[in-house]
C-alpha cells in the first residue's frame, strides 16, 4: 500500500528537483548581452523577453484542458521536452529570432507546469494529498535554490564561463526528461476521466474532517467556505469526446460562478491575480535592472546568491505563516494592504537608490513578502474547495494575471508600445503595487464599516472565530514552483 503512493511521489520529486536545478537562470541576461549571444539590452528587454508572456497567455487555457484530457504524464513529458529545446537553443542558436523562438518554448514549459502539480492527485489517495503536496512543492524550491547557489559558485569561485552553466542546466533537464518516462500513467483525472467516487474523495481531501469524519458543511458558518455541490461533478456514463468536452465546460462554468460569488474567495483571488502579474514583471526584468546598476562585463555579479537567498527566505516565510494564528477573515484585507505597500516600497527602492546591494536586498524582501502572502491566499482559497475547484480557481487567477501582464508588457515594455527604459518601468511597477495597496485599504475600511452595522457584527465574529481555528497548517499548501519565477 505504501508503495502505491511512494513510487510516483519519489519519481515526481526527482523530476521536479532536476527540472528546477538551473544554475544558469540568474545569469540569463548577462549571457544574452555578453560575447556569446551579443544582443543589446534593448533587444533582450523589448524583443525577446515579452515573447514568454504572450506565449504563456495563449497556451494556458488549452494546456489546462489538454493536461486533464491526456492525464498529466504526456504533458509532463512535453514540459521536459520544451525545456530541453529551450536550453539547446540557448547553447547553439544565435540572433534575436532564435531567442524569440526559445522564449516561446519556455512559455510552453511554464504553461505545462500545471501537469506537474496536478499529476500527483491522480495517483495517490486523498488522505495523502497534503503530505505529497508539501513534498512536490518543497522539492522545486530546493532544486531552484541549489541550482542558483551552484551557478554562483561556478561563476565566482571556479570562474567558469556562462556557457557551461547552460550546458549544466541542459544536462539536468535531460535527467528530468528521463525520470518523466518512468512515471505511472494515471487512470483518472479531475474532469475528463473521473471515477464515480472521485467527487466524494476530493471533498474529503478539501474539507477539514471533524471528530466523526463528517464531510458535510453546516450552513454558512464561515464566510470563506464555498458549498460543494457533489451532484454536479460526476461524469455520466460513456460519452463522445465532444459531449464530454461540453460537459466539462459546463461544470467549469458552474463552479466558476459558485466560487467567485463568494466574497472572501473573490478578495483573495483579486490580490492573487494582481500581485502575480506584478511579480512576473519584476522577476522577468530584474536582471536587466541589475545589469544597469552593475554591468556584468565590468564587475563580478552575485545574482545567484541573491536568487538563492530570496528563494530560501521566501520558503521559510511560507512555512512560518502556517504557525501564525491570525483571524484572516478580520485582518485579511489589511494584511494584503500592508504587504502590498511593503512590496511597492521594495520595488521603488530597487530603482531609486542606485546601489546594487540595496537593489538586491529590496528584491529579496519583495519576493519574501509575495511568497508569504501567496501562501496565505492559497490556504484561504483551497481549504474549503474540492481539488477540481481549486485547480479551476488557480487557473483563472493565473490567466487573469497573464492578461494584465500582457497589457503591461505591450504598453510599457514592447516596441509596439511605449518601450520605456528599465528605470521608468520599475517606477510604474512600484506604482502598480501602491494601487493594489489602496484597493485593499478601501476594502478593509468597507469591511470594518460593514461589521459595525447592527446584526452584522455577530455573524462576522462567528466567522472570524471559525477562520482562526483553521488558520494553522497553511504552509504546506504554498504555491510554488519557482514562486512563479521566470527566466
Amino acid at each position: 500500500m505504501a508503495e502505491s503512493w511512494l513510487y510516483p511521489t519519489v519519481l515526481l520529486c526527482i523530476y521536479g528537483f532536476f527540472c528546477n536545478l538551473r544554475p544558469s537562470e540568474p545569469f540569463l541576461t548577462a549571457f544574452l548581452i555578453g560575447p556569446d549571444k551579443n544582443l543589446t539590452e534593448t533587444q533582450v528587454q523589448s524583443e525577446v523577453y515579452p515573447l514568454w508572456t504572450y506565449s504563456y497567455l495563449v497556451l494556458l487555457f488549452p494546456v489546462f484542458l489538454a493536461t486533464d484530457y491526456l492525464r498529466y504524464k504526456p504533458v509532463i513529458i512535453v514540459q521536459a521536452t520544451s525545456i530541453i529545446v529551450t536550453y539547446v537553443l540557448l547553447v547553439k542558436a544565435q540572433g534575436v529570432l532564435a531567442m524569440q523562438i526559445l522564449e516561446f518554448f519556455f512559455g510552453v514549459s511554464t504553461a505545462t507546469e500545471i501537469a506537474y502539480y496536478s499529476y500527483i492527485y491522480s495517483v495517490v489517495e486523498p488522505d495523502r494529498y497534503q503530505r505529497v503536496t508539501g513534498f512536490c512543492r518543497s522539492i522545486t524550491l530546493l532544486g531552484s535554490a541549489v541550482g542558483y547557489f551552484i551557478g554562483q559558485l561556478m561563476v565566482s569561485v571556479a570562474k567558469v564561463p556562462y556557457m557551461y552553466l547552460f550546458i549544466f542546466t541542459l544536462v539536468s533537464c535531460c535527467v528530468a526528461f528521463l525520470a518523466a518516462w518512468f512515471l505511472p500513467m494515471p487512470s483518472k483525472s479531475l474532469f475528463f476521466h473521473r471515477k464515480e467516487s472521485a467527487p466524494q474523495d476530493e471533498a474529503a481531501a478539501a474539507l477539514p474532517a471533524d471528530g466523526d469524519g463528517e464531510l458535510i458543511e453546516e450552513s454558512e458558518e464561515s464566510e470563506c467556505k464555498v458549498q460543494i455541490t457533489l451532484v454536479e461533478l460526476p461524469m455520466k456514463k460513456k460519452k463522445t469526446c465532444c459531449a464530454k468536452f461540453r460537459e466539462v465546460l459546463r461544470i467549469l462554468w458552474v463552479d466558476f460562478v459558485q466560487c467567485y460569488s463568494n466574497r472572501t474567495l473573490l478578495a483573495w483571488s483579486v490580490w492573487w491575480a494582481l500581485s502575480t502579474c506584478g511579480l512576473f514583471q519584476v522577476i522577468n526584468y530584474a536582471q536587466v535592472l541589475w545589469e544597469k546598476n552593475r554591468p556584468s562585463q565590468e564587475f563580478e555579479i552575485y545574482n545567484g546568491y541573491v536568487e538563492t537567498i530570496s528563494t530560501l527566505i521566501g520558503a521559510l516565510a511560507a512555512f512560518a505563516v502556517g504557525f501564525v494564528k491570525v483571524s484572516w477573515a478580520v485582518w485579511g484585507e489589511l494584511a494584503l494592504c500592508v504587504f502590498s505597500v511593503l512590496m511597492a516600497v521594495a520595488v521603488y527602492l530597487m530603482v531609486k537608490v542606485m546601489n546594487i546591494w540595496v537593489c538586491y536586498s529590496s528584491y529579496v524582501i519583495f519576493r519574501a513578502a509575495y511568497m508569504l502572502l501567496i501562501t496565505i491566499a492559497t490556504y484561504q482559497i483551497a481549504t474549503n474547495l474540492s481539488m477540481s475547484r481549486y485547480a479551476l480557481v488557480f487557473g483563472v487567477n493565473t490567466f487573469i494575471a497573464l492578461v494584465l501582464q500582457t497589457l503591461l508588457t505591450v504598453i510599457v515594455v514592447d516596441q509596439a508600445g511605449l518601450n520605456l527604459d528599465i528605470f521608468t518601468q520599475f517606477l510604474i511597477y512600484a506604482s502598480y503595487f501602491a494601487v493594489i495597496a489602496v484597493i485593499f485599504l478601501i476594502a478593509a475600511v468597507y469591511k470594518w464599516a460593514t461589521r459595525s452595522r447592527p446584526g452584522v457584527a455577530e455573524v462576522q465574529t462567528e466567522s472570524a472565530e471559525s477562520d482562526t481555528n483553521s488558520a494553522g497548517g497553511g504552509g504546506s499548501l504554498s504555491k510554488h514552483s519557482k514562486d512563479v519565477s521566470v527566466a
